[in-house]
């Protein structure tokens, strides 16, 4: 595996070229159906066991609402950026009626694992899925080629928030629009890296990149879009999500820490949303 996508972009950092490759944390039983998020869980009734037929759904319904935040029209071109195993493409396909879906994703064995994942529809109807390494700083894409782009729990790993915003407006065509789920600080103070570094391993390892929302509210400003929204999702993320982990990890072990820091008025979970002016 190289460091990076070949002339798509900067190195790939070591913590994530390793937990999302050899590491394969898909393949973790904490993550169902393929998908890899924390999941928004406002349709899943807690009340009842968690099962992974939960899980699954809880994962499904983050994209369903990233996607109606996007609000992407029937025969949309729309990319992901971070698709992982490209099950959020399969969501699109199947529910949005997009003309045509690219998921990308820095990591060729993220890739690899997509290819074989949707071999069939690769296969058969190329001209409506597509798979593309590349990275968020430097998509391989022409100037608004796409009406959509999307990106769901990758941003925490972007290393520069200011290209990747300045690439989604580039790739985005006039009236597109972006939506981004991912977590953030609540705001700048300077001890919120070392905090989270203290609470939570992905933070302490790098894998996860503390910064405050208006990192991105701002990058998405000055790259030229507008109506630049942050709104939180986090009381239909942190609690659902601490349940499920409760199944593998006791209290006060670091993953539940998660829940801990929304709960301390540190991190927080958001959908992001701008637009392309027309």
């Amino acid at each position: 595996m190289t460091d990076g996508a070949e002339g798509t972009g900067p190195a790939m950092r070591s913590a994530v070229r390793e937990t999302y490759g050899p590491g394969d944390l898909g393949g973790q039983p904490i993550f169902g159906g393929g998908f890899i998020n924390f999941g928004y869980w406002r349709a899943v009734d807690l009340d009842r066991p968690l099962g992974e037929a939960e899980r699954i759904r809880s994962q499904e319904d983050l994209y369903r609402h990233v996607l109606g935040a996007a609000g992407p029209r029937p025969g949309a071109k729309v990319l992901e950026v971070g698709c992982g195993l490209g099950m959020g493409c399969a969501v699109m396909l199947r529910e949005y009626g997009s003309a045509a879906v690219t998921g990308m994703d820095i990591h060729p064995q993220q890739l690899s694992r997509a290819r074989a994942a949707h071999a069939e529809l690769l296969r058969g109807e190329p001209e409506r899925l597509r798979l593309v390494q590349g990275a968020a700083e430097r998509m391989p894409f022409e100037d608004g080629e796409f009406d959509v782009v999307i990106s769901v729990e990758a941003a925490q790993h972007f290393p520069d928030l200011g290209a990747f915003a300045a690439q989604t407006a580039r790739v985005l065509r006039p009236g597109g629009r972006a939506a981004v789920a991912s977590f953030f600080t609540v705001d700048d103070a300077p001890d919120r890296p070392g905090h989270l570094a203290r609470l939570l391993e992905t933070f302490d390892s790098g894998l996860d990149i503390a910064r405050p929302v208006t990192a991105l509210t701002d990058a998405f400003t000055a790259a030229g879009l507008t109506h630049v929204s942050a709104t939180s999702i986090g009381p239909h993320v942190w609690p659902a999500w601490d349940r499920w982990l409760a199944r593998w990890w006791t209290p006060d072990t670091w993953p539940r820490n998660f829940l801990r820091a929304y709960q301390e008025g540190i991190l927080d979970y958001y959908v992001v949303t701008a637009d392309r002016p027309r």
